[in-house]
């Protein structure tokens, strides 16, 4: 099929999520390789937001897809109460590389799957319903995770499953990135306290967070807070779980972005990374004190593709690559790098509000006056994002941007001049924007 038919097709027979069809735009893709993608017209676009922040050892990697091609020759499929060699080396691997006692696996197909499952295991251990969240966080697409969403993606999909308390993410809104980072984290986790109390905290199973916020802006937890969290949680009885699913598997310059602040959670999630989205596989690591408990009681919970050979040994392809060339230390090694890039726009264009990475998860805000207006509201938009976005797939560069920021998440394979070539070619499509700045 040549781009246009694809297009026609899938507008008349799929749905495209977040999204009214007509106002459906697709990207006709047939080919992606390292850290490019191309479309039916043989364009290379240089991928820098990693697809949905998930191709993280780029596309296409040979030592993957031999070891896929090698996996279809095996065992394809094994119901989920099955033994198999794949799932015991990957459980064992995963139970090696995570921190502290975080040494049992329950896989899934996704991330908002293993959300829904690190709930279900934090109730059935601790007896108790509630769930704290977060404002600024997304969790995933099912009933129970856009409950514990905070961002405007929940709205539509309420009512939804009871018991979730959502709180103010130590980050406001409206900060303006220059307060007492200190002070942000005392204030919250006082506030944080305060709504525990209010809960009973003999009602709370466990509180669920994005370790680093990833699609609602790129927060990075302030010094101190995710200490200072886990003290608090723990001393109340109170469950951490640590969503990892986008920050994981070395987007952050470590292994699990948790890792920062030197704590280890009570249940992480994970997928994306995991296979680098060559195979869809999600995982939920528990704590053996967590794990222990379900020895002799019962795990309410099941899947037809949990631990899916196949998955799993895409997985283990993908653990190979990642640790073997390193790429973790690159996304550390370019951390800086694409720090300096991101001044070099501030300091070019005068709408550049603010911008902020960790690894190679970085994020640039936008505003539309001199007092720091953001150039869109939250949950809205405004013309120059739009135009600005297509300006950028024009130029031969695809990113997410959304409201008032567009993001920095390259494959982690990246090298520094590519990087470097990414940001040029932001540089030059930024004047749109810079058109409609008031100064």
């Amino acid at each position: 099929m040549d781009g246009t038919e694809i297009i026609k097709l899938c507008l008349e027979h799929s749905l495209y999520s977040w999204s009214a069809t007509d106002a459906v735009d697709p990207l006709p893709v047939v080919r992606a390789e390292g850290v490019h993608m191309f479309d039916a017209a043989g364009r290379r676009i240089l991928d820098f937001n990693s697809q949905l922040m998930s191709v993280n050892i780029g596309h296409s990697h040979p030592r993957v897809v031999a070891a896929m091609k090698k996996a279809c020759d095996g065992l394809l499929f094994a119901h989920p109460g099955t033994a198999t060699e794949i799932r015991a080396r990957v459980s064992k691997r995963l139970a090696d590389l995570c921190p502290g006692d975080l040494d049992v696996f329950f896989f899934t197909l996704g991330g908002a799957e293993a959300n829904e499952n690190a709930i279900r295991a934090a109730r059935l251990f601790t007896g108790r319903q509630k769930i704290l969240s977060r404002y600024r966080s997304y969790h995933g697409g099912t009933n129970a995770m856009l409950q514990l969403t905070g961002d405007p993606r929940r709205w539509a999909n309420e009512p939804g499953m009871p018991g979730v308390i959502r709180v103010m993410d130590p980050w406001p809104l409206k900060y303006s990135f220059g307060d007492d980072p200190e002070a942000i984290t005392r204030n919250n986790l006082t506030y944080l306290e305060e709504i525990i109390t209010y809960e009973g905290p003999q009602t709370i199973a466990a509180m669920i967070i994005e370790s680093v916020v990833g699609s609602n802006g790129i927060l990075i937890p302030p010094p101190g807070y995710l200490s200072g969290l886990k003290e608090l949680l723990s001393r109340h009885g109170i469950l951490l779980i640590c969503d990892e699913v986008m920050a994981g598997f070395g987007r952050t310059g470590k292994l699990f972005a948790f890792q920062h602040g030197g704590i280890v959670p009570d249940i992480v999630t994970m997928a994306k990374g995991l296979t680098s989205s060559y195979a869809p596989l999600g995982a939920v690591g528990l704590s053996r004190r967590i794990a222990d408990h379900f020895r002799k009681n019962v795990f309410y919970g099941g899947l037809t593709y949990n631990a899916h050979p196949f998955c799993l040994e895409v997985a283990d392809a993908v653990l190979d690559v990642l640790l073997d060339e390193d790429l973790i230390g690159n996304a550390a090694r370019l951390e800086p790098v694409m720090r300096a890039e991101m001044e070099k726009l501030q300091a070019r264009h005068p709408c550049v509000a603010t911008h902020r990475n960790i690894g190679l998860f970085g994020v640039v805000e936008l505003r539309k006056d001199s007092a720091g207006t953001p150039i869109a509201p939250y949950n809205g938009s405004h013309p120059a994002m739009q135009i600005f976005s297509q300006k950028l797939l024009d130029a031969g560069l695809y990113t997410f941007v959304r409201w008032n920021y567009f993001m920095t998440n390259p494959p982690l394979s990246i090298s520094q001049s590519q990087l470097e070539e990414g940001f040029a070619i932001i540089d030059r499509c930024l004047d749109v924007v810079d058109e409609v700045f008031d100064g």
